[in-house]
């Protein structure tokens, strides 16, 4: 028998339609594969770039750690009157991190205190300008200007250090200008502030020779004595 002419067109019609779903879903899990393995190859290069990046951050982290302690070291020969080693670390940390202002702010005050009033004020201005806003530097800037006799600027000075840092060292160095001058009235001003924030610069006071013109005043002794 012979299959019928519709038969036959119906049979290929078929098998030509069956290859086609073949090669289509073939295709299709061909091209499902291809973008499964390009996700695959960019999650591969973001997890790379992750841990690069918290590699990084953990180097930089490290780093600022070692720099801390290196001005934490500098900033206690300072106090030490030990200048010259307190200069020497924080030439260590420039060397290492060129635009550290904490460690030009400590140079540039225990510069100041060698007598090189010009020179550490320059420090001094290289830590503010990396870091305008940076209390402890502004509070040294007018440091400096009151310890070589320029009281006006330092008074000036310690009035910018406020707006940025409520501290106590500020106020005080007002108050101990004010003194130098007998001004009775600016002195008890900073003074009292002084002592709201910590009470034991009493202790500094009593010993302070600024103080020296205004301690005949009854309301200056009992401000600090009692």
């Amino acid at each position: 028998m012979h299959m019928n002419k519709d038969v036959k067109i119906k049979i290929r019609l078929f098998t030509v339609l069956t290859f086609l779903a073949v090669f289509v879903i073939s295709y299709t899990r061909y091209e499902e594969g291809i973008k499964l393995e390009k996700i695959e190859e960019k999650q591969e290069i973001i997890l790379k770039e992750k841990k690069d990046e918290n590699a990084k951050i953990i180097a930089t982290n490290e780093k600022n750690k070692e720099l801390d302690s290196k001005n934490e070291e500098a900033l206690a020969k300072f106090y030490d009157g030990k200048y010259d080693e307190a200069i020497q670390k924080c030439d260590e940390v420039i060397d290492l991190d060129e635009n550290n202002y904490k460690a030009y702010n400590i140079k540039g005050i225990a510069t100041g205190y060698k007598g090189n009033f010009e020179k550490g004020l320059e420090y001094i201005d290289k830590s503010l300008e990396i870091n305008p806003e940076f209390g402890y530097s502004r509070f040294n800037k007018a440091l400096i200007y009151e310890l070589f006799g320029k009281y006006e600027e330092s008074l000036k000075l310690y009035d910018e250090a406020l707006e940025i840092e409520d501290y106590v060292w500020s106020y005080y160095g007002k108050a101990s200008i004010y003194g130098r001058y007998g001004d009775l009235e600016n002195t008890l001003r900073s003074m009292e502030k002084a002592i709201e924030l910590d009470p034991k610069v009493k202790e500094a006071a009593k010993e302070e020779t600024d103080f020296n013109n205004v301690r005949k005043y009854k309301e200056f002794n009992d401000l600090i004595n009692f």
